[in-house]
């Protein structure tokens, strides 16, 4: 017996399933638009759920913890971390099937994280809001687009960071169109400015000026907000490279003095909007670089264009869609656990 339960803010008790299994999305960050704070806000942000890559876990009783498959290190860290603020008794046996990639800019720390808490809040029959999960393990501190994509999917944009013991708040959520294709680049050469070097950067990168968030606002208020609600593909696109050409050159001398953190990311994605991609850029730090295009057709042409020449250089191409929903869950009955196959 089995039943799947998307999340959708709060997990409700389960009685009689013995594996708890959660899949949930990788996600892009396509930028923050307020880095000056003088309205006593900072950050808001403009993130997308996707459905590749995904990270898939399976959560059983055990009779101490243990923790398989890839992500172990983190896995253990984020499920100790939860039994202890949620005073819980039971150990677990946590098989973890894939992961996406760690520092990519692709969310996988706090799709990770809130992975190993939705799993085990219908383990264990907590009412506890994913919102609250993931401010347990830290996340939250400058965007909300994670937790977004875990709990509802689709396009998001969050109002910033105010109060400081909360995440910032879900402004807007749209339906991304679903012919719609996303080229990612990854260089796995390479990894994003993270941990001790990201707290850093914000630290010590001046405030943005006013005029760039205001106009980076206004972009996304009055173009690529409506763009999406009438599928117009030319002016998102037009709107995603204003607000990621304001932040990769907010972001330039943190991450090399460049706009790209990886430079054969930023020529093959380049490539990509020469053969007719739009809205090309470059998620959270990098190094993983994007592309959109109409269809499913456009994109496996421009993937037969540039794939070759970009394998030969040790990056990869995957192709992904708008994910319209967040993490799955499923409880089933006995069965066999492991991390080859949760």
């Amino acid at each position: 017996m089995s039943r799947s339960s998307p999340a959708a803010g709060q997990f409700h008790p389960n009685s009689h399933g013995d594996v708890v299994r959660v899949n949930a999305p990788a996600r892009l960050h396509l930028g923050f638009l307020d880095l000056n704070g003088d309205l006593n806000r900072k950050f808001g942000s403009l993130g997308l759920a996707i459905d590749h890559p995904v990270t898939e876990l399976a959560l059983v009783r055990a009779n101490t913890d243990v923790v398989e498959g890839v992500e172990q290190a983190r896995a253990l860290r984020a499920l100790q971390r939860y039994k202890s603020l949620l005073k819980l008794q039971s150990c677990y046996r946590l098989a973890i099937k894939s992961a996406i990639p760690a520092h990519a800019g692709l969310g996988s720390g706090t799709q990770l994280a809130m992975a190993v808490g939705a799993a085990l809040a219908q383990m264990e029959g907590l009412e506890t809001e994913l919102r609250a999960l993931a401010e347990m393990q830290n996340r939250g501190a400058r965007s909300a687009i994670g937790m977004a994509a875990f709990e509802r999917g689709g396009f998001v944009v969050d109002g910033g960071r105010g109060r400081p013991d909360h995440a910032p708040p879900v402004l807007a959520r749209s339906i991304f169109p679903t012919q719609w294709r996303i080229l990612l680049v990854l260089d796995k050469q390479r990894v994003g400015v993270h941990g001790e070097g990201e707290i850093t950067a914000f630290e010590t990168l001046p405030p943005m000026s006013a005029a760039i968030s205001q106009e980076m606002c206004r972009v996304v208020l009055m173009q690529l907000l409506p763009s999406l609600a009438e599928q117009d593909i030319e002016a998102f696109g037009a709107a995603v490279r204003v607000v990621q050409q304001f932040n990769g050159e907010y972001f330039s001398s943190a991450q090399g003095g460049g706009v790209w953190s990886s430079p054969l990311v930023e020529k093959t994605v380049k490539q990509m909007a020469d053969l007719g991609a739009v809205g090309i850029g470059q998620s959270s730090w990098g190094p993983t670089g994007f592309a959109f295009v109409d269809s499913p057709a456009k994109a496996a042409e421009i993937r037969d264009a540039v794939e070759r020449g970009a394998i030969a250089e040790g990056l990869k191409i995957v192709t992904a869609s708008g994910r319209n929903h967040g993490a799955k869950i499923d409880v089933t009955a006995t069965g066999e656990l492991s991390a080859a196959s949760p």
